[in-house]
This record gives C-alpha cells, sequence and structure tokens, in this order.
C-alpha cells in the first residue's frame, strides 16, 4: 500500500546498527528504525504506533471500495519487526484497529497470525480515540495510559507530559529531493518531554510537523526523525 511518497525500508535496515537512530530519553537509550518501530534495547521493549486495522474494509462499508488487503501487509511487517528485534515485551500505543467493529472484519489468516505474535509477546494496547475498546477475545493487557518508569505511554501526546511515548498524529516532514520535496513518516522528539511515533498502518495518512497541532508539544529543541529506505535522519524544525 504506502499510499504517501514513503519509500519501504530494505529489510536488512530492521536490525543493520548504522540504521537505527539512538535518542537518549528520560536517561534511555531508544532506538528509532526505519521501519517505523522504536525498541527500548534495555528492556527489551518494541513499541509500535497506529496500525489502523481493517481502515480499507471501514471505507468499503461506506461505498469507498478500497483493496482489502492493507491488514495482511501491516501484520506481515509488524511480524518481520517482530523477529529482526525479538522484545520481550511490545506496546502498541493505541488506533491499532480503525473502529469497533475492525476486528469483526478481520480475516481469519490475519486475525490467526496476530493471536500468534500476541501469544507470543507480553502484549500491551494502549487505547486510542479509534480503539476505545478491544475487539473480544484478544490477548494482552490493555489500558489507557501504561506506566514503564521512567517512560509513559498513551495514545495522544498531552503537552506538560514528561518521558511520554505517543502515537495518534501520524508524523510527516517534507524533506528536499531532487525536482522538489518529498514528504517522509517520521518520529517527532521533543528532547525528555515527547517522542511521538509515526502511524505504521499500511493505509495511513499523515500530518506535517510544521501543522500548528504540533506547536504546544514542541519546544526549541524539538526534531523529526525522519524514516528514509535505509537510515534515520534528523532534521531540525523551524523556529
Amino acid at each position: 500500500m504506502w499510499r504517501d511518497a514513503l519509500s519501504r525500508p530494505d529489510a536488512a535496515a530492521l536490525t543493520t546498527p548504522g540504521a537505527a537512530r539512538a535518542v537518549d530519553f528520560a536517561g534511555e537509550r531508544l532506538l528509532v528504525w526505519p521501519a517505523g518501530v522504536v525498541t527500548w534495547p534495555r528492556a527489551r521493549t518494541l513499541f509500535v504506533a497506529d496500525l489502523h486495522l481493517e481502515k480499507a474494509s471501514w471505507y468499503a462499508s461506506r461505498g469507498r471500495p478500497l483493496p482489502p488487503y492493507d491488514s495482511a501487509e501491516t501484520l506481515a511487517r509488524l511480524g518481520h519487526c517482530l523477529a529482526a528485534h525479538r522484545p520481550r515485551r511490545v506496546v502498541c500505543l493505541g488506533d491499532s484497529f480503525h473502529d469497533a467493529d475492525a476486528g469483526s472484519r478481520l480475516g481469519d489468516a490475519e486475525r490467526a497470525l496476530l493471536d500468534r505474535l500476541v501469544a507470543d509477546h507480553d502484549w500491551h494496547w494502549v487505547l486510542g480515540n479509534h480503539d476505545p475498546a478491544l475487539p473480544a477475545g484478544l490477548g494482552g493487557r490493555a489500558a489507557q495510559t501504561l506506566d514503564l518508569a521512567p517512560l509513559v505511554c498513551r495514545h495522544a501526546a498531552e503537552p506538560g507530559a514528561v518521558a511520554e511515548l505517543s502515537g495518534h498524529y501520524h508524523p510527516k516532514v517534507r524533506l528536499r529531493a531532487a525536482g522538489g520535496t518529498r514528504a517522509h513518516r517520521c518520529a517527532l522528539l521533543t528532547p525528555e518531554r515527547h517522542l511521538i511515533l509515526p502511524a505504521f498502518g499500511a493505509f495511513t495518512g499523515g500530518l506535517d510537523v510544521t501543522d500548528r497541532a504540533f506547536a504546544p508539544l514542541l519546544s526549541d529543541r524539538s526534531m523529526a526523525l525522519a524514516l528514509g529506505r535505509a537510515r534515520v535522519v534528523a532534521v531540525d524544525l523551524p523556529a
């Protein structure tokens, strides 16, 4: 799918040490990967945001038919990331499902893969605005906020938070390229306060980091961590 102007990361970039961008966040070393996940090596934890499973079928149910393959691609890529990084704990930062009925539309093969991934890890679902309740029978544990001291996890960033990981905004940044500019998914970092993850789902749009919605979450030290094909590039934001 990858419907925005982004390049699919090389498979090797999931694990090659030079591909990730190390971030010192609240005294912890986190790694931002081109695939759009963040790992916390000391705690053997992988963070991912905004899977939006079954978004295409939601549109189809409203008269806008789209190819029904977004969930299969999203889960396959997530499975690849988990196999590469081998975390003990997985934290999904909300909007894992696009709507309250998404679980009932998930295909048998996709549900089986999801159940297997959840069963193989200490799995935590942070609830989002699209999925305030999870499908019946889903494994793992769910919460509005997850405290993993010194880090705190929630779906949407709160302006006064400290050491917070979140999703929700689907941040993107435009970089100069031959022939013009190109949009890249990115993580958005305000040191010691916020790390907003990119949307991981195969059928997700994005919000440019210059949008005023981000203003309460930024400081003069904020930066975008743009996801490239084989590396993550730090981009200072305009004052």
